[in-house]
């Protein structure tokens, strides 16, 4: 049924593409998709360094590559919201699933979300979310009910303000509309600003026709969606980089796989990480640097401001444990696990959310 599934979606003009390698007898097929098109750093690089490096360190290390990859990107096969399923089911043997949309199903996923001002490095962030992949079973275990083995995360940079009014102290943000959808809500608290809800790809018109005065949002989002032609005033507060999703491999695949071809995935996983990461910062600095060329105000929000910011949050971190703690999660366990990877990586976190005893 899958097999006729992606050959109809080849035939249909379908965003697939095939790797080129050559193979010995009947090759094995395996199914990639993604929600995003390869525009997209997380894609990108799935699709030029992850699938072909896959065949290339198998053939390297004696032996033979006997896949052929069917890559399947742009949401014509893994739909938005429903990447975890895309997997789990095995309609996709390999596949980038949107944790963020999981709220539910992969609580301790979405750890970064509840943590505002932790850092901007995205590239410490995720070295320490998957390391703690590696040494908590609980955050394993979570995908593993899902039927998928977790190889990699990504994530995206960090959120800054985008307004149609200067921002040069908090008390400019009172009573004012400010996208900020789902769980990006809660960054406003104590801010006096309304949260409104949209997505980036709203933002424009929302902004347009006053149903907000600003957004909070990432440059590399912001940017291509001409954000600051309707919102020109950009305040870098640095809200803090996000993990959004993963890499994951249906676990009857996985089993599937030869002991070498698992072990190149996981390293694959890992490296897949850091380039998506790396991309997604180089980015972030072209973006700064364009929409500065292009008329955007660009200022940063005083230190003392930004400090009333943050202090003025609840406690988010005893929050979002005891919220976990209850669905007998190890929560405070990945919280310090966090925190603490952080602080040895060289980030220094403006709120230290795991300790509030």
């Amino acid at each position: 049924m899958r097999r006729a599934l992606t050959t109809g979606i080849a035939i249909a003009g379908s965003c697939v593409a095939m790797s080129s390698a050559a193979f010995e007898g009947e090759p094995v097929e395996l199914t990639v998709a993604t929600t995003h098109t390869t525009n997209t750093p997380w894609v990108s690089v799935l699709q030029t360094f992850f699938v072909p490096e896959f065949g290339r360190r198998l053939e390297a290390r004696g032996e033979t590559n006997r896949y052929r990859f069917i890559e399947v990107y742009g949401g014509a096969l893994s739909k938005w919201k429903i990447t975890l399923e895309t997997v789990a089911s095995g309609l996709a043997d390999i596949g980038w699933v949107g944790s963020l949309w999981e709220p539910a199903k992969l609580p301790l996923q979405n750890i970064t979300y509840h943590l505002p001002f932790i850092t901007d490095d995205l590239t410490a962030l995720v070295r320490v979310y998957n390391g703690i992949h590696r040494e908590l079973p609980a955050a394993s275990e979570a995908w593993q009910a899902h039927r998928q083995v977790y190889l990699g995360a990504t994530g995206i940079d960090t959120y800054h303000l985008l307004t149609n009014f200067p921002v040069r102290k908090l008390a400019d943000l009172d009573g004012r509309k400010i996208l900020a959808p789902g769980p990006s809500a809660v960054w406003l608290r104590g801010t006096g600003a309304v949260a409104v809800d949209g997505a980036l790809s709203t933002y424009y018109t929302q902004l347009k026709t006053g149903v907000a005065d600003g957004t909070l949002s990432i440059l590399t989002g912001a940017h291509p969606y001409r954000i600051h032609e309707v919102a020109p005033y950009i305040t870098l507060v640095g809200i803090g980089a996000q993990i959004t999703g993963a890499v994951t491999v249906n676990v009857d695949t996985w089993n599937r796989f030869s002991p070498l071809a698992r072990e190149i995935l996981v390293e694959l996983g890992e490296e897949y990480s850091n380039r998506t990461a790396a991309e997604i910062l180089r980015r972030y600095t072209s973006a700064l640097e364009l929409l500065s060329a292009e008329g955007a105000v660009v200022s940063r929000l005083p230190a003392e401001e930004k400090a009333k910011w943050i202090s003025g949050l609840p406690e988010y971190g005893r929050e979002w444990v005891a919220r976990q703690e209850s669905r007998g999660l190890p929560a405070r366990e990945m919280l310090v696990m966090l925190m603490d990877g952080l602080r040895a990586a060289g980030a220094s976190p403006q709120r230290d959310w795991d300790r509030y005893d």
